[in-house]
């Protein structure tokens, strides 16, 4: 058996915080817990299981913190989110089941597979009676169940059998929807393979990737494979496809584990280009002559990268949205109301002599009344409309709930004056077309005697002969990449694959024939080696290096295209040395075998600002500045190229420092590439942008490349400056921490910092929204913002309130921004199309998948059309969505409202309104008018004002008691105008009988009037423009409402004898009483109608609430005091820093 280095890895240990947000079903004593870093809160615990050997079974092994493992008897263990924990008695800690230690001295498979547990990411679907079972316990079903059995109890049996019906086919609709998801989910992640390993003495097995763990040397076929576990790369290269975790579709090289690894532990976010990551694609392998490329398995099963991704989407963090708890506790509200009604009902009842029977059954059904029964079913329809009319449009939504959260991503939003809503968007496919386009050259010539160098006229052709200094701007075009054959076609970076393709030169590499995968150490060490006319070998290479390059069958070529005046150059690249974004480029060293000089030559590619810092001055012309910022203001990302000529042996060349050789280089010239946006993005942004919408660029691209895309499609103005935020690697403040400076984009004038405010806070106290809002952008990497993380934590509120762009973002920070984000107060969209957004979609409060693949998994929506014009409409119907639920709501709780003052009137009269009044007011008025309730359609256009989002606050409740006061005022002047008319016929109600005769002269005059209160309460909130169309688009609900309205003029007026009994009304005997009672109820719509619009709307949306927020902001206390207080966090930090950028310095450079 082929022995692997051992190394350790790192032991992270968890928050005893966490411990007490565990339920507890166990008592069990623990001083500490180690796991990975886990943000969620906790849900459940399983109880700790005890594994023993058994009689002539090898000891079992478990790994000690310092990496090596030792034997024990029995492993005690819990599983918790799937991740297998033991527990250490000695050490009295757990630790997370992990690879520590590899190679020689490795336990037997059955030991470690008793440690670490098969390798299969497997979802286990819940059974059907456990999911129903789920819903049926919900508190409102449940108090669906205790209603109905008080009205078929009170042989109230019609209306509780559509209440029935109507929660049955909720239930299977809901329980339906999650099967389908558990199974999607299910056949994303699972996966397994048979696979080669090393066991038993160095004999090749082949057995199931299940049965794969930690330790095994992994054999990785040629032909590629897809990986099913974490591995570390011991030989070779190997070239791999991470989408499926970073959304990057350009193909990855992996290279083996080098040398002085042990020098310092491993790991793997560090060591990451030699780890091989479950779920990745295997396209290529490179390896020496008659071997295999072999790789030692790091973790498996849910310890694996792909199986950190499902425990992302399994266990999301809990979304805090305030509806939903506003929601139960305005049910409480109600609740609490019902229980005075409840008592009311007891001693009124005993005070009339009525039966016990009798007094339960009334006492109860006031409980029935006053929280309707049907509240669950008529807040879905908004919801249930709004998905209908998304499907039309081709988005698809998994999560139906989360379209109410659309409409509320503008948590506090009271004024079109700020931006309250952060919509999040991945770049590349989302808001741009894949790669960039070439755009122009501009070559440097070279100074002339006293002259310096100057840049030549733009040249979109990549001809030699049209350009200065012989060409080399387009020898170093065609040399400077990492490109690479896979199955004869030319893979890599787009950017690269984009230049090198208008050059016109051909690459040909060793392994063109599928049939020959045979490859020499010597090909690992020289990445492309150049066939020659029989010069190379003999006099450039040592000769003890010739019996290796012989077995090279097809070296590597890199020639000009056939119509050059130069056919017989051929370019190898002896040295490469890779992008990396915090050096912001790339460079190879090259050599020409027709050359006379026999030197090298190095060239190097990256940013302009980085390239001018290792040029010799003298090499850079005098307006190279701004030439750069002429082509950065106009959207295009420039690319800097230079070149040094090198003395060097091939033996030196391959083992020289970067930094030796990457200085006094000479320039060549730019490059402009254009980053074409797709044709919907500007003119969706700019549509978010007029909604006072903010909109955030979050990317794992390139920071200048998102500086330039951001830019033309409007999410940095061209009317506000923008900064980059970047760290200084090996440069250490004088707190020890790694320093961060702040400098302007070369798009905007000037490079330091002013320390002038942009708006003075007289200007910024003008108006209440410029106090919220940044006159400035900022943007930051992936790894600016690790940094920021770890060591600045101080910073990170304000900078996530702030910066707009961020690139270079790795899933997990894409994740950990959308979370910093909602810990602000701002509601989030994340919108992407790459399965490396899953994380970042699920913790977001609305995700939206341009994928229908694995992101739509992870996503609760999905658009089959690939732009962001589906995040508009989303938005829109999430608006509409939730001014429905809000208008349902308050209509729901207004008829439950205005119903329990009819019945506390006639309780008082030992009376109850008849089945048939009961049966009309619940099915022919309230349900037929809540069903098309939610039928109207959104606004076609974006409001710069949100929907209010609070349904405890003081409008939402002012509304509600208002039009309780106003109903009931009404009826009760009815309920005592009756009483006084000469006709009247007082209510005789039977003493110590169950028998009812539930008609009355007061019972129906004050049904009379509330027929029309009901409707005159959906009108009254069924809200129309700026977020719902108007309400005559909804032409079935306006239909009805006719028809309900007609019909219940018919029942007060001119009710035929049959129906009258059918209804149980009385006949009151003046027909102008009954025109009076219809008078009243006009009078009542308009004064309803008056106070929803210019008290409740008018006066305490618009003005009051926004005064308040006002001093809210700019009242004198804690954040933590603001955000109990209903405040955004994100509001205090745009007041103190949103004038200018000079904030951020001060703090940085503090001293402890």
């Amino acid at each position: 058996m082929e022995e692997s280095d051992s190394f350790v890895e790192e032991m992270v240990f968890i928050e005893p915080a966490i411990i007490r947000a565990w339920e507890r079903e166990g008592l069990f004593y623990i001083l500490s817990i180690a796991t990975f870093g886990d943000d969620h809160d906790v849900e459940e615990f399983h109880p700790i299981h005890t594994t023993r050997r058994s009689y002539r079974e090898p000891p079992l092994v478990v790994p000690r913190e310092d990496g090596s493992m030792r034997e024990v008897d029995e492993i005690r263990w819990f599983l918790y989110r799937k991740l297998h924990y033991l527990w250490i008695e000695k050490e009295r800690k757990s630790s997370m089941t992990m690879m520590k230690e590899m190679g020689s001295g490795l336990h037997p498979v059955s030991q470690r597979l008793a440690t670490y547990g098969l390798n299969s990411i497997e979802i286990n679907l819940r059974p059907v009676p456990m999911l129903l079972f789920m819903e049926v316990i919900s508190p409102f079903y449940i108090f669906q169940i205790f209603s109905v059995t008080v009205w078929y109890n009170d042989e109230y049996c019609y209306y509780a059998s559509v209440i029935v019906i109507m929660s049955v086919c909720s239930i299977i609709m809901d329980v339906l929807q999650t099967r389908g998801q558990e199974k999607r989910l299910r056949a994303m992640v699972h996966s397994s393979s048979e696979v080669e390993v090393i066991r038993n003495g160095g004999s090749v097995v082949r057995i199931s990737s299940e049965q794969l763990v930690p330790g095994d040397i992994l054999l990785i076929p040629p032909h590629g494979c897809l990986l099913q576990c974490d591995a570390v790369l011991m030989n070779g290269t190997v070239i791999v496809n991470e989408s499926m975790l970073t959304g990057e579709s350009v193909p990855v090289t992996k290279v083996a584990l080098v040398e002085d690894i042990h020098e310092s532990n491993f790991c793997i976010e560090k060591h990451s280009k030699h780890v091989l990551f479950c779920g990745t694609q295997v396209l290529q392998t490179r390896y020496y002559r008659g071997q295999k490329v072999k790789a030692v398995v790091l973790r498996t099963g849910f310890s694996t990268m792909k199986g950190q991704l499902v425990r992302s989407i399994m266990y999301p963090k809990p979304v805090d949205f305030r509806f939903t708890k506003d929601l139960f506790k305005f049910v409480g509200f109600l609740g609490c109301i019902s229980g005075c009604g409840f008592v009311y009902t007891i001693i009124i009842m005993v005070l009339r002599g009525s039966s016990l029977r009798r007094v339960i059954v009334r006492a109860l059904d006031i409980i029935t009344i006053t929280v309707p029964p049907a509240l669950p079913a008529a807040m879905s329809v908004g919801i249930i409309n709004a998905q209908l009319r998304l499907k039309n449009k081709e988005i698809y939504c998994i999560s139906p709930s989360t379209i109410n959260t659309c409409g509320a991503i503008n948590v506090v939003s009271a004024t079109a004056k700020y931006t309250v809503l952060k919509v999040c968007f991945d770049k590349t496919g989302t808001l741009t077309e894949d790669g960039l386009d070439f755009h122009v050259l501009r070559g440097v010539e070279e100074a002339n005697g006293s002259d310096r160098p100057t840049f030549t006229t733009e040249c979109n052709r990549m001809i030699r002969e049209e350009l200065p200094q012989q060409g080399e701007l387009v020898n170093a075009i065609a040399t400077c990449h990492s490109l690479t054959r896979i199955n004869g076609i030319l893979h890599g970076d787009p950017l690269d694959l984009i230049l090198f393709q208008q050059t016109g030169w051909v690459l040909e590499e060793a392994g063109a024939d599928e049939s020959d995968h045979d490859e020499t150490e010597m090909f690992d060490l020289v990445q492309h080696l150049c066939r020659s006319p029989g010069q190379l070998l003999d006099s450039f290479l040592p000769k003890l290096l010739s019996p290796l390059i012989e077995n090279v069958e097809h070296p590597t070529v890199i020639k000009p295209p056939q119509n050059s005046n130069k056919m017989d150059e051929e370019y190898s690249i002896i040295r490469q040395f890779t992008f990396s974004s915090s050096l912001q480029r790339m460079s190879v060293i090259v050599f020409n075998p027709s050359s006379d000089d026999r030197t090298m030559t190095l060239y190097c590619k990256g940013s302009p600002e980085m390239v001018h810092s290792l040029c010799d001055p003298s090499s850079v012309p005098p307006n190279y500045f701004p030439v750069v910022n002429e082509y950065a203001q106009h959207g295009f990302r420039l690319i800097a190229v230079a070149r040094r000529t090198l003395n060097l042996n091939f033996n030196k060349a391959v083992k020289v420092p970067r930094a030796t050789v990457e200085c006094d280089l000479q320039l060549l010239g730019l490059v402009a590439m254009e980053n074409r946006i797709k044709p919907v993005t500007l003119g969706v942004i700019n549509q978010l942008n007029r909604a006072q919408i903010r909109t955030v660029m979050v990317t794992g691209d390139n920071l200048l490349t998102a500086m330039s895309v951001a830019r033309e499609c409007g999410i940095i103005r061209p009317n506000k400056r923008a900064f980059l935020v970047e760290h200084c690697p090996g440069e250490v403040d004088v707190r020890g921490r790694t320093k961060i400076i702040v400098k302007q984009s070369v798009s905007s004038s000037g490079d330091i910092l002013d320390d002038d405010p942009v708006l003075t806070k007289a200007e910024r106290d003008a108006e209440l929204g410029e106090l919220i809002q940044s006159s400035y952008h900022l943007a930051i990497s992936g790894p600016t913002f690790a940094v920021i993380t770890h060591e600045y934590p101080e910073v990170l509120d304000s900078l996530v309130s702030v910066c707009d762009v961020f690139a270079r973002m790795a899933p997990d920070q894409k994740q950990q921004l959308v979370n910093s984000l909602q810990e602000v107060g701002y509601t989030v969209a994340m919108c992407g199309d790459g399965a490396n957004d899953c994380a970042a979609l699920k913790a977001a409060h609305a995700g939206i998948s341009l994928s229908d693949a694995e992101a739509s998994i992870a996503a609760p929506f999905t658009s089959k059309v690939a732009d962001i014009r589906c995040v508009p409409t989303i938005i829109s119907e999430g608006r509409a969505a939730l001014v429905t639920s809000f208008g349902i709501f308050k209509y729901m709780a207004g008829y439950s409202l205005t119903q329990f003052v009819t019945v506390m009137l006639l309780y008082y009269i030992s009376n109850i309104l008849t089945d048939g009044q009961f049966m009309y007011i619940d099915m022919f008025l309230i349900t037929l008018l809540a069903v098309l309730f939610g039928n109207t359609s959104a606004y076609e256009k974006l409001c710069p004002t949100p929907p209010p989002t609070r349904l405890l606050s003081v409008a939402s409740i002012c509304s509600v008691l208002g039009q309780l006061a106003i109903m009931g005022g009404t009826q009760l002047f009815v309920f005592l105008m009756t009483t006084s008319q000469p006709w009247f016929v007082p209510y005789n109600a039977p003493r110590g009988s169950d028998i009812e005769d539930k008609r009355s002269m007061q019972g129906t005059a004050v049904f009379y009037v509330s027929v029309f209160q009901y409707i005159t309460l959906v009108v009254v909130y069924s809200k129309g423009p700026p977020y719902r169309d108007t309400l005559f688009s909804n032409r079935p609900f306006c239909a009805s409402i006719a028809f309900v309205t007609l019909l219940s003029l018919v029942i007060v007026m001119w009710a035929p004898p049959w129906l009258r009994d059918f209804m149980g009304n009385m006949d009151l005997p003046s027909v102008e009483y009954r025109s009076l009672l219809v008078l009243i109820a006009c009078i009542n719509a308009i004064v309803s109608f008056l106070f929803e619009k210019v008290f409740v709307e008018r006066f305490l949306l618009d003005y009051m609430e926004r005064q308040t927020r006002r001093r809210r902001v700019e009242a004198d206390y804690s954040d933590e005091l603001y955000a109990k207080n209903g405040g955004a966090l994100y509001e205090r930090i745009l007041s103190r820093i949103g004038g200018e950028p000079s904030w951020f310095l001060p703090r940085l450079s503090c001293s402890s």
